[in-house]
């Protein structure tokens, strides 16, 4: 039985739609591009929309490098009330109400939640703890409690509050623009918010807006790619995330099989590096006087 050609390699930058798993956005994408070698770079929560990266078929190998990226998000905060998932899908777990504030006041509060700070997800995270998912253990009716971990948050504006009511009770929408490092939890920053302004809070929207160099802006809707398909190929979508650099025919066949090449001095890695034809050979990274492949791609 004759094997099916692989079909083109390359991102596909997804809008996703609320209500939609990345789950299901992948296995969406699997049937458009007719493969199963199908993958993405990081999780979006059911609730939330925007940009999800996809990987397909060669592709799928860049997505490693890819997960660790900054993001940046718009979303809205609900301040007054806490959820057991600290966001709107959960049961209010506290409702102490949150008085009218201003921007300047709101924005102070949030002052030491940017920069480096020390996190603890939420306890309805997909983190594991002693081998099982959180969530799986909070839905079986335990008391998870998760360490704290660190996380960079190069931005957090406050962009506008609107005094609000909730079942009765008063409340704050802030809505912000968060930049931050991979792992950050943005429902974590609604609750810690609240809790700094001796209240409760948890997200009520979520929309990301960018993953590294990937923006909305480029992204497509499902019913988008159900009209028109649209890849990014694997070498342009390199080029847009990490530093090039262009080899010659000896060096692009010597990458080709795994072999080390003279260090490329563009730092760490990862660096992508390009055959004379403009194709990507392999993602490398310079370790001492060489530099040494860290996935290739041909093939």
């Amino acid at each position: 039985m004759k094997s099916r050609e692989p079909g083109p390699s390359g991102l596909v930058i997804v809008d996703k739609p609320a209500g939609m798993t990345s789950h299901d956005v992948v296995s969406r994408i699997r049937r458009l591009a007719g493969t199963r070698r199908v993958g993405h770079a990081g999780t979006l929560d059911p609730m939330a929309t925007g940009v999800l990266v996809i990987g397909v078929e060669r592709a799928t190998r860049l997505l490693t490098y890819l997960v660790g990226a900054d993001k940046a998000y718009a979303a809205t905060m609900r301040l007054g009330i806490g959820t057991i998932t600290d966001d709107a899908e959960g049961t209010p777990s506290s409702m102490p109400g949150q008085a009218p504030l201003g921007r300047a006041e709101v924005d102070l509060a949030a002052e030491f939640l940017r920069g480096q700070i020390q996190q603890v997800p939420s306890s309805v995270s997909a983190i594991k703890k002693d081998g099982k998912r959180a969530y799986t253990r909070v839905r079986e009716g335990e008391d998870v409690q998760l360490e704290a971990r660190p996380v960079t948050v190069s931005e957090l504006s406050v962009l506008a509050v609107r005094p609000a009511e909730q079942d009765g009770t008063p409340v704050l929408d802030v809505d912000v623009h968060v930049v931050c490092s991979s792992g950050t939890y943005i429902r974590a920053l609604a609750r810690d918010l609240g809790a700094a302004l001796g209240s409760a809070g948890h997200l009520t929207a979520l929309r990301r807006t960018r993953v590294g160099p990937y923006l909305l802006d480029g992204a497509h809707t499902l019913p988008e790619l159900e009209e028109s398909f649209a890849l990014l190929p694997i070498a342009e979508a390199a080029r847009a995330a990490f530093t090039g650099r262009d080899l010659t025919q000896d060096e692009a066949r010597k990458l080709a099989h795994g072999q080390r090449l003279e260090a490329s001095e563009l730092g760490p890695g990862p660096v992508a590096a390009y055959a004379p034809d403009g194709s990507l050979v392999a993602l490398i990274a310079d370790a001492g006087l060489t530099a040494r492949p860290l996935v290739v791609l041909t093939g």
